[in-house]
This record gives structure tokens, C-alpha cells and sequence, in this order.
């Protein structure tokens, strides 16, 4: 549940078992004529559905943006919150904003780690695609070891062996950031590369089906090492 201050100002997140879980805080300071963050940003990175709602009826903008051009639908997909994002898009949020950094809402449902902000995204519009290479959504997921995110996003069509010049390719990204599961995931995805095609192709020029069969014939023993490393 949620406790909120007094003050109103801050909130507190209180998980299972009393635990406190991560929570975002907004400030008084916080409203200004620049907009660096509103009771709808709070409301929609926060996942609190129903001052959401309220706020909205009261007549409060869905596409009003901080300085940094943050809407509260790319909030709503940071915190992971595709019920608050659902509502921000049936009154018209712009599914494919971005923010000073070319940040999208898709972007930000990758760093989540949330598919079902990813797949509302998608069902209403949003580009798969990089705006900009410095915020590709299928690298970030691919850091931070979402792999039913990038599944989603190969899918949709976005390559898995994109090739950005200062991030490399996702499964670069992956191993770099010691995520297993995603470098597996994108193996499986990618194309075979022209080593893995030769092994096959000299699998069955000689019909080998066991190792035993391999072993049996008269071949060098770094040819047999290199068509077993399959």
C-alpha cells in the first residue's frame, strides 16, 4: 500500500511484509510554469490509477511535459504502470514523444522491464524503432536483462543484430552486462553466422549424426574440434 506524508509532498511504498519498496518522491517546487513535474507526472510513475483519473477529469493536460519534454505517459512506463498508461492513452497521449535524450515511452517500458506497457504501446502505434541511436529500446532491454522485451520487439520487427557504432549489437550489450539469459535469447533470434553455416553444411555433406559417427573417420582432429563446436 501506500502511505503519503502529511505534507503531501512525498510518498512512502510499503511492500509485503512491511518491506519498503522503492518510491518516487515530487516536491512542492515541483509545478512550476516550466512544468519540471506535475501531480500527473506523480500520479502516473507512482501507479496511483485513481488520482490519475481525478486529475484528468479535473482538466490537467495529458501531454504537458517537464523541461526535459518527460510526459507522464513516458512515467507511467518507467514505474511499470500500464493501467495508468492505458488511461493516459485513451485521452490522447502521444505514444511515440520523446524526451530531450530521445527517450520514447517504449524506451522507458524496456528499462521496466514492463511487456505489458510494451505490447499497449504497440497495439496504439508506437514505433519499435530508435529515434535516435543513443536510445534504442532493444539494447536497453537487452542491458538490463529483459528478455521477453526483446522477443517482443524482434517480433515487431526490430533486428536483433542492430549495430549501433558505440553500443555494438544487442547481444554485445548483453554479454557486456553479464545477462545470460538475454545473449541466449538473442542467439536464438539472430541469423546463423557464416561459421555456424559451414559446420552444418559439413554435417551433411557427411551425414554425421552422433559424435561417435564424426569420431570414426579419418580427419584431422582440429576439423573434428570444429564441427563438434556446433
Amino acid at each position: 500500500m501506500n502511505v503519503e506524508g502529511t505534507n503531501g509532498n512525498a510518498s512512502v511504498s510499503v511492500g509485503s511484509g512491511n518491506q519498503p519498496a522503492p518510491t518516487y518522491l515530487s516536491s512542492s517546487l515541483m509545478g512550476d510554469f516550466v512544468s519540471d513535474w506535475s501531480p500527473l507526472h506523480d500520479a502516473s510513475i507512482n501507479g496511483r490509477l485513481l488520482a490519475l483519473k481525478k486529475l484528468i477529469n479535473q482538466g490537467n493536460r495529458v501531454n504537458s511535459t517537464t523541461a526535459d519534454c518527460v510526459s507522464p505517459l513516458h512515467e507511467a512506463c518507467l514505474g511499470g504502470h500500464p493501467a495508468c498508461a492505458s488511461v493516459l492513452l485513451k485521452h490522447g497521449a502521444n505514444v511515440n514523444a520523446a524526451t530531450i535524450d530521445w527517450n520514447t515511452p517504449l524506451f522507458n517500458a524496456c528499462v521496466s522491464g514492463s511487456v505489458d506497457c510494451l505490447n499497449l504501446l504497440l497495439e496504439n502505434g508506437a514505433s519499435p524503432h530508435a529515434v535516435c541511436d543513443l536510445a534504442s529500446p532493444i539494447h536497453e532491454a537487452a542491458k538490463r536483462g529483459h528478455t521477453q522485451c526483446i522477443e517482443t520487439l524482434v517480433s515487431h520487427g526490430v533486428s536483433a543484430d542492430l549495430n549501433i557504432k558505440h553500443l555494438g549489437t544487442p547481444l554485445y550489450v548483453a554479454c557486456q552486462h553479464q545477462q545470460v539469459d538475454c545473449a541466449k535469447k538473442l542467439l536464438e533470434t539472430g541469423p546463423l553466422s557464416l561459421m555456424q553455416l559451414c559446420r552444418l553444411c559439413i554435417w551433411r555433406c557427411l551425414k554425421c549424426e552422433k559424435q561417435h559417427t564424426l569420431n570414426e573417420l579419418l580427419l584431422p582432429e582440429e576439423l573434428k574440434q570444429f564441427i563438434l563446436y556446433f
